[in-house]
């Protein structure tokens, strides 16, 4: 079908922290959540309605391994990438699905809040080239202190929570300038 394109791009906070692990051949995949949010006035009311928008979004190879180094909870990032939907087979037997964002670019807006990691830019941050490939997939990388739960397992698809209902409950910053 010539003439058509699948394009997202979305600008909005990460839920929780994600959740990083590695497929059998040693490929990277991350999976996280982003909520935008949006607000209007009702009409019959006059009061504003705020209305939070939750997407998925996996990244696979130098994307999961950017993310797993710099993007966590709270954290402003714009995405852009394509929807996806994927269909598999619960438990029960029941096909389920699921739309996502592949993600071809993901680009931090925000200041780290904890200070500056090592090749941050002040003011944002993205994915620079040069990137080399560590094979020790095996290894737990720390992640502000903490080590994230990785395994050779690819990603299933599960239900979680989403975090906070509005993007700014989950930064903690009430200044946000959209």
């Amino acid at each position: 079908m010539a003439g058509s394109m699948n394009k997202v791009i979305i600008i909005g906070r990460v839920g929780q922290d994600p959740k990083v692990s590695y497929t059998s051949s040693g490929q990277a995949v991350a999976n996280f959540s982003v909520a935008t949010d949006e607000g209007y006035r009702d009409r019959q009311t006059g009061q504003k309605v705020e209305r939070t928008e939750w997407h998925r979004v996996v990244a696979w190879r130098q994307q999961a391994e950017f993310v797993n180094n710099y993007i966590g909870k709270g954290r402003l990032v714009l995405v852009e990438g394509k929807l996806q939907t994927r269909k598999w087979q619960g438990q029960d037997g029941q096909d389920r699905y699921t739309t996502e964002i592949v993600a071809d670019n993901i680009q931090g807006l925000d200041r780290n809040p904890e200070g500056q990691q090592p090749g941050q830019q002040q003011g944002g941050y993205q994915q620079q080239g040069g990137y080399q490939q560590n094979n020790n997939y095996q290894q737990a990388r720390p992640q502000n202190g903490n080590y994230r739960q990785q395994n050779n397992q690819p990603p299933q698809p599960e239900e979680e929570d989403l975090g906070p209902a509005f993007p700014s409950e989950a930064s903690g910053m009430d200044d946000v300038p959209f």
